[in-house]
């Protein structure tokens, strides 16, 4: 059985003048990313939207050190980016559709998706959106330590730094074992 896990894509993260933008990286694969989750929805796989949630100025949270404020509670850089919000939207009260909110760079940190998954009996795991090397890194490394089975669209993820885009790209397949869809 198999999920697919979208990461983060949201205004903040693929707008052109966002908080955290990935800019026209992020644009660029909003097709595939799309045809993705269609196809997902469409054969009633599992389809989780892990998206980052923070709250204004968290005095706690040390992405605040790291990151301007992106993905605020409330604000309309939290929501899904362009085709894909029309997507959720759409497919939002199906049974196989579930949103998670996420304060840390992995879906599975502080999350049930590993309960969820567990639980209809899925070992493989399907990961697009962004950042490359950030959250979807993150959520793949946990993943693997996890023991599922981790594929990753080549052409539906992206990164606003081109170096670690690529260098997470390596580490799936040589580290992760991942399967790179090309």
């Amino acid at each position: 059985m198999r999920a697919l896990i979208s990461i983060d894509y949201t205004n903040d993260f693929v707008e052109t003048k966002a908080a955290l933008t990935t800019g026209s990286a992020g644009q660029a694969i909003e097709e595939a990313l799309v045809e993705v989750t269609k196809t997902f929805t469409e054969n009633k796989d599992f389809v989780v939207y892990a998206i980052d949630s923070h709250d204004t100025n968290d005095p706690y949270h040390p992405e605040n050190d790291l990151f301007p404020p992106h993905n605020i509670v409330g604000t309309t850089g939290r929501n899904l980016y362009g085709k894909l919000a029309d997507v959720y939207e759409e497919t939002r009260k199906q049974a196989t559709v579930y949103w998670i909110d996420k304060r840390h760079y992995s879906a599975f940190s502080g999350t049930d998706l590993d309960i969820r998954l567990r639980e209809r009996g899925i070992t493989e795991v399907h990961l697009v959106g962004v950042c490359t090397d950030i959250c979807v890194l993150h959520t793949a490394v946990d993943a693997y330590n996890l023991g599922y089975k981790i594929i990753i669209y080549k052409q539906a993820v992206a990164s606003f730094d081109p170096i670690g885009h690529e260098w997470a790209l390596n580490h799936f397949k040589q580290s992760l074992g991942a399967e790179i869809i090309e």
